[in-house]
């Protein structure tokens, strides 16, 4: 009796449409649950020039000055403005109502083009405070739109105190 060895497998067909069906579901749902927020941290800030001293453009209304002071271990000790002083834990909260009652922004946009602030920050102070600062002097969210308060935020260079 003669046995033959074939080497004929079976073969197997794989269904590629429902591969294909997966695929169109995950590329629908991924569109669909896509967010578009809108970009942190666009600030027009004029930061200080390392090596030029040329003042910087002078403006008709007058500056205000930010000073944040550092306590021990970098933390915020002071935050004033100009002769007004921020105290608590809500005082960048209190800064921001009183930039608000400054430019008159009673809920719509804001009215301050041409209104300038400086910050001036201890040289140990932690950066965070300083972001706090910008985000309560620029502006704000109110049901998904956004109320520009002040444009024009520059820094001091901070100076190491020995």
């Amino acid at each position: 009796m003669k046995i033959r060895h074939t080497d004929h497998r079976d073969r197997i067909d794989v269904p590629m449409t429902p591969m294909i069906d997966i695929v169109f579901q995950l590329l629908v749902f991924f569109i669909m649950s896509f967010k578009i927020v809108l970009p942190e941290g666009d600030f027009n800030i004029r930061m200080p020039l390392p090596a030029n001293d040329a003042p910087a453009a002078p403006s008709e209304l007058p500056v205000f000055n930010l000073r944040m002071t550092a306590g021990e271990g970098g933390g915020l000790e002071q935050l004033s403005m100009d002769s007004r002083v921020f105290e608590g834990e809500d005082r960048f909260a209190k800064l921001h109502s009183y930039i608000r009652g400054l430019i008159d922004d009673s809920g719509g946009p804001g009215t301050a083009e041409d209104q300038e602030v400086e910050i001036n920050a201890d040289y140990d102070l932690h950066y965070d405070y300083v972001m706090r600062a910008i985000t309560a002097l620029s502006g704000y969210l109110e049901n998904g739109q956004r109320h520009q308060l002040i444009e024009k935020i520059r820094l001091t260079p901070p100076t190491e105190s020995e």
